[in-house]
């Protein structure tokens, strides 16, 4: 499907017949080609659709404000989620054009926190398919789903296996939601065009008992795939989609614990790949907590920093912070210090942890023994979150742990009696699984607290003014890594770029100049941070020797602005009556 435009500004011509084929009706029911009560008269001339349509012809402004309207007037948001997919499945022009206009109203809808009740309810909410389904069973048949010519155009997936939703966990075929959700960021916020997009779910069976007892579960009812036909499946998938697409960008999302960063490490080196929970997170937290620094005044060598939840995300969130502080000046052990992680088991510490049972990526946050000698420690010998507070008295806290009020009052009481400015970033989603609500951990601070946030929250009242706490979402990250990616056939992605999205994010903070201000640009302004990071990785993949020869620094800006595409409907023609041309 053809961008808006060529080269020269003027409209492109698309033809009615691509992709799918066929003119006529078939304009009304193809998302990518459907204007609705936007088709010109000499349209409705040319395809027949007098009478199919009311006489009235609109714009796309006056579309949008209907729509808008419409979603304004339902009284709950996961209606509000069902008729914002039910937009996108009949005409995306329009959809991204209500939500390139409205972002910050609409990104809680389509993506995190109405999501996750999207997710839970999508076997029951299913209407027309979207995306790929790729199920165990059907794993000889991967290559033929994708050599189909509608995939032509494909440049960027995002792939899940369903088994941990947000903070949800298992929700089989119904995590197709988040492929979704991110693909529509990746439109809405960092200009890809739909017709690259593409959500998969890898359906390998699910341990969610309600799904496989409910009659309408669309999914596979089998329990899990483990082990080696895991494995296989993976890379059948893997060896299938870089053959289809040598130049794709893949994005995992929502895998397990057990399984994210060990797929991420496996085939990191072999595409352009990245798992968002692992380094999406880990890019927008330390972007944030740059940003922080300028409120609280103490450099980033100075933080220690507490982590509820010692799985992917929260290792990976460490690991970054971590390189940050090695590139302030500080040594690879004296970093490593700073650091205290802790799981349900409590802090991860020499002799109180079976190192034999973590993940690799765990091992290195592993305290010696020595650093908590002296502690006070519980009955069973263990250290939890108020034992670090109490003895560790941490700078930062973050919270990837999925359990709501995992943050008492008692530990951020505890936290705040030895630090000025405490930063505390609950970032577990969606909003029901939040660590701690911002109000809260103002009043238990004292107002001092510097807050980010997973999901959004309503703005809360901060030195007799309403404030609105910065969601530290991935939303700021991947769309710009990715349109870079993208754009300039970065070969792989490795953790330098997402330091270079981080660093990117934190120079464009409000609280640079204004210590009052936001940590992070206002959610309006996400097609600027996104293009704003592209530019950034984009330099720094140029200064690793990335891009080899293909791309000139002087190029760099050129085919990342080139692969921005807005929301305007482009004109049709019938096929057949101009020569051959892709329109850009």
């Amino acid at each position: 499907m053809a961008q808006n435009k060529t080269q020269s500004g003027k409209p492109a011509l698309v033809r009615a017949c691509a992709p799918h084929g066929g003119t006529g009706v078939n304009v009304l029911t193809d998302p990518l080609l459907n204007k609705g009560t936007a088709f010109t008269l000499e349209e409705r001339d040319t395809f027949q659709l007098h009478g199919l349509l009311p006489p009235s012809v609109q714009t796309l402004e006056e579309q949008v404000m209907r729509r808008h309207d419409a979603l304004r007037a339902l009284s709950t948001d996961l209606d509000r989620y069902v008729m914002l997919r039910e937009l996108q499945d009949s005409n995306e022009t329009l959809f991204y054009a209500l939500l390139t206009q409205h972002i910050e109203e609409l990104l809680p809808l389509i993506y995190t926190p109405t999501v996750g009740a999207g997710c839970r309810q999508f076997s029951h909410l299913y209407r027309r398919p979207r995306g790929l389904f790729l199920s165990y069973p059907h794993k000889h048949l991967i290559r033929g789903i994708l050599a189909h010519p509608r995939f032509d155009k494909v440049e960027v997936i995002v792939v899940t296996d369903g088994e941990r939703i947000l903070g949800l966990g298992d929700q089989g075929a119904g995590g197709m939601g988040i492929p979704i959700g991110k693909l529509a960021l990746y439109s809405g916020c960092g200009g890809l065009h739909p017709a690259t997009t593409l959500p998969i779910t890898l359906d390998v069976g699910t341990d969610n008992k309600d799904c496989l007892s409910d009659p309408l579960y669309v999914g596979w009812r089998h329990q899990r795939i483990r082990g080696q036909e895991y494995d296989d499946f993976i890379e059948a998938f893997v060896e299938a989609v870089t053959e289809r697409w040598p130049h794709v960008l893949l994005q995992w999302e929502d895998f397990a614990k057990h399984n994210a960063s060990r797929l991420l490490e496996r085939y990191r080196d072999r595409l352009c790949t990245f798992n968002d929970d692992v380094q999406g997170t880990a890019a927008v937290a330390t972007g944030t907590l740059l940003s922080a620094i300028n409120v609280t005044g103490t450099p980033l060598t100075q933080q220690r920093v507490a982590v509820l939840g010692a799985g992917s995300a929260g290792c990976g969130i460490s690991a970054l912070i971590h390189r940050a502080m090695v590139e302030a000046g500080l040594s690879a052990e004296e970093a490593s210090s700073r650091f205290y992680l802790v799981d349900r088991h409590g802090l991860m510490v020499e002799g109180k942890v079976d190192t034999t049972t973590l993940e690799p990526f765990q091992r290195r946050f592993v305290q010696p023994g020595a650093a908590i000698a002296g502690w006070q420690l519980n009955s069973d010998g263990t250290a939890g979150l108020m034992e670090v507070m109490k003895n560790a008295r941490p700078t930062v806290l973050i919270g990837v742990s999925g359990q709501a009020g995992a943050f008492s009052e008692a530990i951020v009481r505890e936290m705040a009696q030895h630090c000025a400015r405490p930063v505390i970033f609950p970032l577990s989603n969606p909003t029901s699984s939040c660590e701690a609500t911002p109000a809260d951990l103002l009043r238990w601070t004292d107002g001092r607290a510097i807050l980010g946030t997973g999901s959004p929250f309503p703005a809360v009242e901060r030195n007799g003014q309403m404030f609105k706490i910065d969601q530290t979402n991935n939303s700021y990250i991947f769309p710009g890594l990715g349109l870079a990616a993208i754009a300039l056939k970065i070969p792989s992605l490795p953790d330098s770029l997402f330091m270079a999205a981080a660093k990117a994010l934190a120079s464009i903070s409000p609280a640079r100049s204004n210590p009052s201000a936001n940590l992070l640009p206002p959610v309006s302004m996400l097609r600027h941070v996104s293009y704003t990071i592209a530019l950034a990785v984009g330099l720094q993949a140029y200064h690793e020797g990335l891009l080899q020869d293909r791309v000139a620094i002087d190029e760099i800006e050129p085919l990342i602005r080139a692969k921005i595409w807005a929301p305007r409907y482009p004109a049709l023609i019938p096929a057949g009556t101009l020569p051959e041309r892709s329109a850009a």
